[in-house]
């Protein structure tokens, strides 16, 4: 078993642990309250029953099953006062049965409460939207989050409402048999215009709240890409866009791994401040500008998956919201 850094835990810090094979067979709060002293038992069972530790890509919420070997990510928020509370907050609903909802989620909306954003998130939506449809995850009434976009990327997503329809979707996002294709606006163009980008992802040396392409350590993280539109081409042969929409496929699902991916190809996300390293085109800077938007310029358009319940097949497709549409008519005028 590798122990992680025993620094003293800061507010919202994410931690890797490693579970190795002599791990299995253990209950999984138990191996990791081994490999992690300085967190409880009891708070790591919290952090379980949160949402907030995941297994190659997928969360995990039942603290009784057994370990398996792998990395775990444990993000650790301060401690709350109080359970999330139900609030008012309007949904674009795509789907909805007894066992799961999906839902288009807007950017500005973080899926968890947590520093800074106490409310007015996917929980709390859900929470008064489903009511008391929710039978229950883990004998709670609460909506089980079984995957994340990022606070600023809108898109499709699917929550829980039972723990059946909980334990299939983990299953699904544990072994990546979910179809999951955003559409980023970028920086230039990736090149080629087809292929796949395999790298290890892994926590940056330089600032751990940063992932990064790393040559050893890390998990393997897969994206296949096609380069859809180019935009403001200069005149002279071979030259590179100024911009482009790029659809991005995930075979794996790592934390920020089509913002790493992209800025790894020299075509950072437009809007990224975390990842979009170097500045666009001046007419590209004034498109941003006058667009409106505020952030990163990544769209969740495409989640397909079998029903855990039913084996209905099931799929949604989304439009670019209205930030990304306004951009992206604005690089076509260029």
């Amino acid at each position: 078993m590798d122990l992680p850094d025993l620094d003293p835990i800061t507010d919202d810090q994410v931690i890797v642990v490693h579970l190795d094979a002599g791990m299995v067979g253990d209950r999984l709060d138990k191996a990791l309250a081994r490999a992690l002293p300085t967190l409880s038992r009891g708070r790591l069972q919290a952090l379980l029953a949160q949402g907030a530790v995941s297994h190659d890509g997928a969360v995990v919420t039942d603290g009784s099953s057994r370990a398996i070997p792998g990395d775990y990510d444990i993000t650790v928020p301060p401690v709350m006062a109080a359970e999330p509370r139900a609030q008012a907050i309007p949904l674009t609903v795509l789907y909805e049965d007894a066992d799961l909802i999906v839902i288009d989620k807007p950017a500005g909306m973080a899926a968890h409460p947590a520093p800074g954003t106490p409310d007015g998130t996917l929980v709390n939506a859900l929470l008064h939207h489903c009511g008391a449809t929710l039978s229950g995850i883990g004998g709670v009434a609460r909506p089980g989050i079984v995957h994340r976009l990022d606070k600023d990327t809108s898109g499709v997503m699917v929550a829980a409402k039972s723990d059946r329809a909980h334990a299939g979707l983990s299953a699904l996002f544990a072994t990546h048999d979910i179809e999951r294709t955003y559409i980023a606006l970028t920086r230039g163009a990736p090149s080629p215009t087809l292929g796949r980008i395999e790298t290890l992802i892994g926590r940056s040396s330089s600032d751990r709240k940063k992932m990064a392409v790393l040559k050893s350590g890390g998990r393997n993280a897969i994206t296949d890409y096609v380069v859809q539109a180019r935009y403001a081409v200069p005149a002279k042969p071979g030259a590179a866009p100024l911009a482009a929409r790029v659809a991005c496929t995930l075979q794996t699902g790592r934390t920020h791994q089509i913002r790493v991916h992209m800025a790894s190809k020299g075509s950072p996300i437009l809007g990224d401040a975390t990842y979009g390293s170097g500045s666009p085109a001046l007419s590209v800077r004034a498109a941003i500008e006058q667009s409106g938007l505020t952030r990163q310029a990544l769209h969740a358009a495409v989640l397909g998956f079998v029903h855990p319940v039913t084996d209905e097949a099931l799929r949604f497709e989304t439009s670019l919201p209205a930030d990304m549409a306004r951009l992206e008519g604005l690089l076509a005028a260029l």
